[in-house]
């Protein structure tokens, strides 16, 4: 859902500017721009000039409005979430792009391209440029990382989401709190070897008559179904 949500600049905003994509320039001009030290000191250094100047069009939260992309990602790494989203990729698939959009939306604390390195960006929509991204070329080069990767060096459990047989309902299922969230193709779901490389592979309870859900779709009930048990509501 798009962020209509009020703020992010001085003074409130009409509802025809609510409606609009982003802020325009800073109000006020450079003389009002966000300094650390009241006029004529030097900028805050979480702000961009350019955004400043021209407004921030951005898909950004107002929060975040007019912040460089490095001081919005050391803000986030102050608070991301303890769990990973990994996700196959043998056949640039479209739907990555809007998992990792996904996994922007609930901050995780990183995602895991497994297979091609090159993925589908295009429904990321930029967010990438927020998270940390990581690359493995294949399930056991994922599982060797996720061995000393929890908290203390600690291993991450690795929980497939998947359609199969033995799989597990995600409902009633307490996910853990530090995990790797493991995603297969859109076609094919996870491969053998990734099923193999799962401590547990959990499916979505579905109640029509398709037989699977999109793979963007079945991560973001994922993630949602992780963070109604871990994440503190955002004010």
């Amino acid at each position: 859902m798009r962020d209509r949500r009020a703020g992010g600049a001085p003074g409130d905003r009409s509802p025809e500017e609510a409606r609009e994509v982003g802020v325009g320039p800073w109000p006020g001009g450079p003389d009002a721009w966000p300094r650390l030290a009241g006029p004529g000191s030097p900028l805050d250094p979480r702000y961009d000039p350019e955004l400043l100047a021209h407004g921030d069009r951005r898909n950004v939260v107002d929060g975040y409005r007019y912040w460089t992309v490095e001081a919005v990602v050391a803000d986030l790494d102050t608070r991301r979430h303890p769990f990973h989203v990994a996700i196959e990729n043998w056949v640039h698939d479209l739907n990555i792009g809007s998992v990792v959009r996904t996994a922007n939306a609930f901050n995780a604390a990183g995602v895991h391209v497994v297979g091609r390195r090159r993925w589908n960006r295009r429904g990321a929509m930029v967010t990438d440029r927020y998270l940390h991204v990581h690359h493995h070329p294949d399930a056991a080069a994922l599982v060797a990382w996720a061995a000393g990767a929890g908290p203390h060096g600690g291993r991450l459990p690795v929980v497939g989401l998947d359609n199969v047989p033995g799989s597990v309902p995600i409902e009633g299922y307490r996910l853990p709190r530090a995990c790797v969230l493991l995603l297969g193709q859109e076609s094919t779901g996870l491969t053998p070897e990734a099923q193999a490389a799962c401590d547990v592979v959990l499916h979505i309870t579905q109640h029509g008559s398709t037989r699977s859900l999109n793979a963007g779709a079945a991560a973001a009930i994922a993630m949602h179904t992780w963070a109604l048990t871990h994440a503190t509501p955002t004010p």
